[in-house]
């Protein structure tokens, strides 16, 4: 049914349930994985207050080592189910935008995701990733939560 799999984590205690339901359908049908983090761009993530404290290079830098421990952390998981997972790190992008264009560059057939669940305010200020997911992709989402 699923032949490739693409794997949305940000590191989180959450993010890292989906990618454990993520590996265990890859599992059951022999799909190929790939696993994505993205890391927003630096001016949306810094107010200019902030950015002065912590240059670009800086947060470029944390950025980077962010997502290679989450990306080996998740592909160390996969070892655990007998897969080799590709990793994939976007820069300067916002998540949803970022998975989409990964899962159509891949070929994926199935993106798997976690959802926090905001309501209210906090989905207001925060906004959803994974809404805004579902709505774009041209492929199915599995939510996880």
């Amino acid at each position: 049914m699923y032949r490739h799999l693409l794997i949305a984590t940000d590191g989180s205690p959450l993010a890292n349930k989906a990618v454990e339901q993520g590996l265990s359908i890859a599992k059951v049908f022999n799909a190929k994985v790939t696993i994505v983090t993205v890391t927003e761009p630096w001016m949306m993530s810094a107010p200019g207050e902030v950015a002065v404290v912590f240059p670009l290079e800086e947060y470029e830098k944390a950025a980077a080592s962010n997502a290679s421990k989450i990306l080996k952390d998740a592909s160390t998981a996969g070892t655990k189910y007998g897969i080799a997972c590709e990793t994939v790190h976007v820069k300067d992008q916002f998540p949803a935008e970022g998975i989409v264009d990964v899962a159509k560059a891949k070929g994926c057939d199935l993106i798997v995701m976690s959802s926090h669940g905001h309501r209210g305010l906090m989905r207001l200020v925060l906004g959803s990733q994974a809404n805004r997911v579902v709505t774009h992709s041209t492929i199915s989402v599995l939510i996880c939560r």
